[in-house]
C-alpha cells in the first residue's frame, strides 16, 4: 500500500462482525482466517489490495511481503509450503505468466503446507496489455480452481482452499475478476484457525524435479485430478438450484449474478470449482433438463468440457468470447437463445462522448522524459507504467510495448536487425526495471547492443497505487529496508555510459540523451525524481501565466499538463495559456518552455 495509505495495524474485526469488504479484502480475510504464515505477491490490478489488506493483520500472525516479481512471490511462497506452513500468493492474470514456470514443476510436487494462490483476471481489459482466461493455466497445470461469486464467497472459498489443498496435495487457485475484486457486499467474518506448522518433509523423490523423479510424479498428478473430480460431484462447492422449466444453465463466479437477476426461476448449476469439473454432477443435472447453456466470461472452458463429455451445451453461440459480462449482455444473450424478450431500451445512445485522452498527472516526472525523447526522434521501446501514456498525444513517443520488462531486449533485437536508422531508446521504469529489467540490460551488455536505456526512476510502483519496491527502501509494512542504487546496480552490469538526471531540468536530460544516444554501445540515463502523488502528494507554489506577456506559442502545451488550460485571451488569432493554481504542483516544467518568460511562480501576498 502507498505510505499515505499505510496505518498501523489494528486488531482483526472479531468472528461473526458483518462488514462491507470488496473482493480482494474477503479473500484477505479468508486467508488471515485459515492461518496462513506467509504471503507475497507483486502488485497489479486488480490484485493489488489483497496483499495490502493482508498486511494490515499482525505481523506476528502473517508475514506479508511484495516480492520484486510474481515467479519470485510465488517461489517465496512454495518455500514457505515446504517448510511445512500455509502459504499464499497473489497476482493479476498477467502475473502468472511470469509465475507459470514454478507453478508447472510444484504441481508436480504437491505442497507441505497449503499453498493457494489468488489469480486475478481483467476481463474487458480496464487496465491491462491482453485479457487472458487463467482458468486454462489451471487446466494445463492440472490444479483445481476456485471461482467465488461474491465477497462472502470470496472469503469461504479462500479459507477452504487451504484445507483442499492439503487433502489433495496440490496448490489451489481462487480466482477473482475484476468486478469482484473491486465491489463491496456484506460479509460475516470469521475466526483465525491456530495452525501447527508441519515438518520438512525429506523426501527428495517427491521434491526434486529430475526426469526420473517428474514421470513417476506425472501419474500421481493425473491421479490426484480423477480423485478431485470425483469429490467435486458432491462438493458444497457446488451446488444445484431447481428451477422452472427445461433449459438449464450452467454459470459460475460474478456471472451467476447476472444469470440469476435475469431468469431467477431458471434451473442453475452453480460451479465454485471449474476445474476439474465434477463430471457426474454435470451429468445428472444436464440429464434433469432438455437443454444446457452454458454462461462464462472469456473462454468457453466449461462448454467445450461439456461437449467433450457428450453433453449437447451452447454458450459462446449467445454469450461473447471478449469483454465483460453485464446484466444487459447476459439479457441479451439470453433473448437471443429465445429465453427472454428483448430488452426495449437496447437501441444505443444517440450521442457523442467528449474526448479525453488520458494524460499524465500534472507535474509528473515521466512528462520531460518523454518530451526529451520525441525532440530526440528515437525509436522508442516502452515498457509497462504510467509512462505507457506517452503512446498517444501530446507526448506521443513511444513506438512498442509488449509486457513487463519487454522493452531493453525488444530494444536489443531492434540494433541486432540493423535496419534502424534512428536511435534506438529502451524506457522503463524502476519498479519495472526490478521486475524484469536486469537481466534483459545484462543480455545487452553482453551482446554489445548498440542502444540507450532510460530508466524512468519515480521512487515508487506508481501505477498500480504507489507500494513499495526494493529501490524505495520500505517494506510492505513500511519497514526500512536497504535500497537498491541503480546507478551502482546499473554500473556493476558493466555497462559504461550511465547519467543520472533531474527529471525537471529539461535543458540537461535533452543534453545527457543526446550523449547517451551517441555513445556506441549500451548506455543508460536514469531521470531522477518522485511521483507527485505518492508516497505524499507533492505541493509547491503553483506557477501563473503573466497575460500581457504571454504570445500564445502554446509551447507549454506540449507538456500535455492538466494543470495547463486555454485562456479567454488572444494573441495573433491564437488562445494564450492560463494555469489552474489548484491543479498546479510548481514544477516548472512549462516556465522552463515558456519562449517569453511569461510563467512564474505566483507571488506571495504581501
Amino acid at each position: 500500500m502507498s505510505h499515505a495509505q499505510r496505518q498501523e495495524t489494528a486488531e482483526p474485526t472479531p468472528a461473526g462482525a458483518a462488514r462491507p469488504m470488496t473482493g480482494n479484502e474477503a479473500i484477505a480475510r479468508g486467508v488471515w482466517e485459515a492461518g496462513c504464515k506467509v504471503a507475497a505477491a507483486y502488485p497489479g490490478t486488480p490484485s493489488t489490495e489483497i496483499m495490502e489488506n493482508v498486511a494490515t493483520y499482525p505481523a506476528e500472525d502473517i508475514h506479508a511481503q511484495w516480492s520484486t516479481n510474481e515467479k519470485t512471490a510465488m517461489d517465496v511462497a512454495i518455500g514457505a509450503s515446504f517448510a511445512g506452513v500455509r502459504a499464499f500468493t497473489a497476482m493479476k492474470h498477467v502475473g502468472m505468466n511470469v509465475a507459470a514456470d514454478a507453478l508447472m514443476s510444484f504441481s508436480y510436487i504437491g505442497v507441505n503446507g497449503g499453498l493457494v494462490i489468488a489469480v486475478c483476471d481483467d476481463p474487458g481489459i480496464h487496465s491491462s496489455q491482453n485479457e487472458q482466461d487463467s482458468r486454462i493455466y489451471a487446466r494445463f497445470a492440472q490444479v483445481p480452481v476456485l471461482e467465488p461469486s461474491d465477497g462472502q464467497e470470496a472469503l469461504e472459498f479462500t479459507r477452504a482452499a487451504f484445507a483442499l489443498s492439503e487433502k489433495y496435495d496440490t496448490p489451489v487457485f481462487v480466482r477473482s475478476t475484476t468486478r469482484l475484486s473491486h465491489t463491496r457486499s456484506a460479509v460475516v467474518l470469521g475466526a483465525r484457525e491456530d495452525q501447527t506448522g508441519r515438518a520438512f518433509h525429506d523426501l527428495p523423490a517427491k521434491n526434486v524435479m529430475i526426469p526420473a523423479h517428474a514421470r513417476r510424479q506425472h501419474g500421481v498428478v493425473l491421479e490426484r485430478e480423477r480423485r478431485l473430480t470425483e469429490m467435486l460431484s458432491d462438493s458444497p462447492f457446488n451446488r444445484v438450484e431447481p428451477g422452472q422449466g427445461k433449459v438449464g444453465i450452467i454459470t459460475s463466479g460474478i456471472p451467476y449474478t447476472y444469470v440469476k437477476e435475469c431468469l431467477p426461476d431458471a434451473p442453475v448449476l452453480k460451479l465454485g470449482v471449474t476445474w476439474p469439473l465434477p463430471d457426474r454432477l454435470i451429468r445428472d443435472f444436464a440429464a434433469s433438463v432438455d437443454r444446457v447453456i452454458v454462461v462464462e466470461e472469456l473462454e468457453p472452458l466449461i462448454e467445450d468440457a461439456l461437449k467433450a463429455m457428450g453433453i449437447a451445451a451452447e454458450g459462446k453461440a449467445y454469450f461473447p468470447r471478449e469483454g465483460e459480462f453485464s446484466p444487459e449482455i447476459v439479457h441479451d444473450g439470453f433473448a437471443n437463445a429465445g429465453l427472454m424478450d428483448p430488452r426495449s431500451n437496447a437501441a444505443p445512445f444517440e450521442f457523442a462522448p467528449m474526448v479525453r485522452p488520458p494524460v499524465l498527472c500534472a507535474g509528473c516526472p515521466h512528462t520531460s522524459c518523454f518530451m526529451a525523447l520525441r525532440a530526440l526522434d528515437a525509436r522508442v521501446a516502452g515498457d509497462i507504467g504510467c509512462y505507457t501514456l506517452a503512446v498517444v498525444e501530446p507526448l506521443k513517443s513511444i513506438d512498442t510495448c509488449v509486457a513487463m520488462g519487454s522493452s531493453i531486449a525488444n530494444a536489443v533485437g531492434m540494433a541486432k536487425a540493423g535496419t534502424e536508422t534512428k536511435p534506438i531508446v529502451a524506457t522503463i521504469g524502476d519498479s519495472t526495471f526490478l521486475h524484469s529489467g536486469i537481466p534483459p540490460l545484462i543480455d545487452a551488455v553482453y551482446n554489445n547492443a548498440d542502444i540507450t536505456v532510460f530508466i524512468l526512476d519515480n521512487h515508487i510502483t506508481a501505477m498500480t497505487g504507489g507500494q513499495d519496491h526494493p529501490g524505495t527502501g520500505r517494506t510492505l509494512r513500511g519497514e526500512p529496508s536497504p535500497r537498491v542504487d541503480f546507478f551502482d546496480l546499473v554500473k556493476s552490469l558493466g555497462v559504461k555510459h550511465v547519467q543520472k538526471v533531474d527529471s525537471y531540468d529539461i535543458a540537461t536530460m535533452q543534453q545527457q540523451l543526446r550523449e547517451a544516444v551517441a555513445h556506441k554501445g549500451v548506455s543508460v540515463v536514469i531521470s531522477d525524481r518522485p511521483c507527485v502523488l505518492d508516497p505524499v502528494k507533492i505541493k509547491g507554489p503553483a506557477m501563473e501565466v503573466a497575460q500581457e506577456s504571454c504570445i500564445a506559442c502554446q509551447a507549454c502545451m506540449n507538456l500535455g499538463c492538466p494543470a495547463l488550460t486555454w485562456s479567454e485571451e488572444w494573441h495573433e488569432g491564437r488562445h494564450k495559456v492560463q494555469i489552474n493554481s489548484d491543479a498546479c504542483i510548481g514544477c516548472s516544467l512549462c516556465a522552463q518552455l515558456c519562449t517569453s518568460h511569461a510563467i512564474k511562480p505566483i507571488a506571495e501576498p504581501a
